[in-house]
């Protein structure tokens, strides 16, 4: 459940299964767990469900990655007739 706050307005929206807008020239809208505005500097998260701790990828993922930046480009010949 998430809860987010126009500051223009300060109209207070919470997330339901409805498409729900502030109706402010800002424009907040809410579906879901999807938040849009036309400038979300004027929107306040006031609760949420989700976390936002940023994953650190694992040993095996980063060595994943170097080994996939080490690899090279092939280049095929074709025959011009």
């Amino acid at each position: 459940m998430i809860s987010v706050r126009c500051k223009q307005c300060n109209r207070e929206l919470t997330s339901s299964n409805k498409f729900q807008t502030c109706g402010c020239p800002n424009m907040l809208t809410l579906s879901g767990d999807n938040i849009t505005a036309v400038d979300l500097s004027k929107v306040v998260l006031t609760n949420s469900d989700k976390s936002n701790s940023n994953k650190a990828l694992t040993a095996q993922d980063m060595q994943f990655q170097e080994e996939r930046r080490k690899r090279k480009v092939r280049r095929l010949d074709f025959e011009v007739r």
